[in-house]
């Protein structure tokens, strides 16, 4: 087995990967620009993105995880920010990007036979790429920053068990794949129109 910390990284190229994404992205589902220049001016400046330290923003991975039909999908009930979220949290250099996203479902849900869905290898895309505001947590030394949170379809066994992890979440629940649509309505509509969600 590798140790992470062993292993070299990159950060330059970690940042033209993010760019290409971002990219591509923008390109398969018609997405301005515009919707990504914080994530883009930080990359120009040549920030440390796959940092947690590194404000004002900087990488996350998150997972949504849907049954076998694509109509309901796990949330969490995220302790810091009280609401029902999909499980993600800071990208740990220097896993690839899925691989994080999948980590972190796997930790946040205790479920056993996670996999990415099978779009991402034939794409080589995320579903959806999201910069969004985190409340400052002084007593973490964290002011006010963006999460730039890189998104992956995950699919469960059906009849896996849920472990939630309850030291970092309250619960984990299946829900109607519609509530999404007030927590990440954007990566719903990607999921719609590459068929990966019903209806």
């Amino acid at each position: 087995m590798v140790n992470a910390s062993s292993v070299s990284f990159d950060a330059a190229a970690f940042r033209e990967h993010i760019k290409t994404i971002l990219d591509r992205h923008a390109s398969a589902f018609d997405e301005p620009e515009e919707r990504h220049t914080l994530l883009r001016g930080q990359i120009a400046n040549g920030d440390d993105i796959h940092s947690r330290r590194t404000f004002p923003g900087h990488v996350t991975t998150s997972a949504f995880i849907l049954d076998a039909t694509g109509g309901k999908i796990l949330l969490i009930h995220h302790r810091s920010l009280d609401r029902w979220l999909q499980p993600g949290g800071h990208y740990e250099a220097p896993e690839d990007l899925a691989g994080s996203a999948l980590r972190e479902a796997v930790e946040e849900t205790g479920m056993e036979g996670l996999v990415i869905d099978s779009w991402h290898r034939t794409s080589g895309l995320p579903i959806d790429i999201d910069s969004h505001r985190i409340p400052a947590r002084p007593e973490r030394g964290e002011p006010e920053h963006w999460h730039h949170d890189i998104r992956y379809v995950v699919r469960a066994e059906e009849g896996s068990t849920i472990r939630p992890d309850l030291r970092e979440v309250h619960g984990a629940a299946w829900r109607d794949l519609q509530e999404l649509e007030a927590i990440a309505p954007q990566a719903l509509r990607n999921m719609r129109k590459v068929g990966l969600a019903h209806p």
